[in-house]
């Protein structure tokens, strides 16, 4: 149902919209914010996996080939 307000251009419709698509564009950039922030926990988790020494990887009982999966489950779980 579409309500009027006479005095103005503007109907409830419109002012319905306005809301939701700001509510999904804040929406939107709230998700690409966290997504970039854990984009970079990833690359940091992995710089500081992959300087490690092969013997300091083994005591924490990971393998090289290991790290890509290890730092991926520490960030996004």
């Amino acid at each position: 149902r579409l309500r009027c307000d006479w005095s103005s251009d503007v109907c409830s419709s419109d002012l319905i919209f306005t809301a939701t698509f700001l509510d999904r564009a804040v929406n939107f950039f709230t998700a690409q914010r966290e997504a970039y922030a854990n984009h970079r926990l990833y690359v940091q988790t992995m710089d500081e996996l992959k300087s490690l020494s092969t013997r300091e990887l083994n005591d924490l009982g990971l393998s090289r080939s290991s790290l890509h999966d290890t730092a991926y489950m520490a960030v996004y779980g």
